[in-house]
């Protein structure tokens, strides 16, 4: 069974979304796309352009949280869906590659509008089974 894998998770006013995979970067990449996966169905969006999101952090919790605002940042001021993200992580230094499109509101059909990251459920820890978990809720 294929460890690697997002989802979303129920809170009350907005939406928590969670990565989790063999290594720290493939659960906040996982976590990326869910993050995604709230505006659009992921499989509308076609992987046509590259951005990099750079951040740093000593602290892997302040990191996700830093990553996942990089994200949304790039979503509102470039109006822009990304359905793969690749992320490297090298000490405290974090870079990612995202790759989407420009929203198309009629094929993208976006559902709701992200904030930003909170603090509420920020989580980054590795399980009993040794998989990496990162989630934390986002503001919509």
């Amino acid at each position: 069974m294929d460890s690697t894998r997002w989802r979303h998770f129920d809170h009350k006013a907005d939406i928590g979304i969670e990565g989790t995979g063999p290594s720290m970067e493939m659960a906040f990449a996982q976590a990326g796309l869910a993050l995604n996966s709230v505006i659009s169905d992921l499989k509308s969006v076609r992987p046509l352009t590259a951005r990099i999101v750079k951040c740093s952090g000593d602290d892997p919790e302040i990191l996700f949280f830093d990553f996942i605002n990089e994200i949304i940042f790039l979503i509102s001021t470039e109006a822009m869906l990304f359905s793969q993200v690749d992320v490297r992580i090298k000490g405290s230094e974090l870079e990612a590659r995202l790759l989407g499109e420009a929203i198309n509101p009629e094929r993208h059909d976006p559902a709701v509008e992200i904030k930003g990251a909170s603090f509420n459920g920020l989580v980054v820890r590795q399980d009993k089974k040794c998989l990496w978990i990162a989630r934390c809720v986002v503001d919509v």
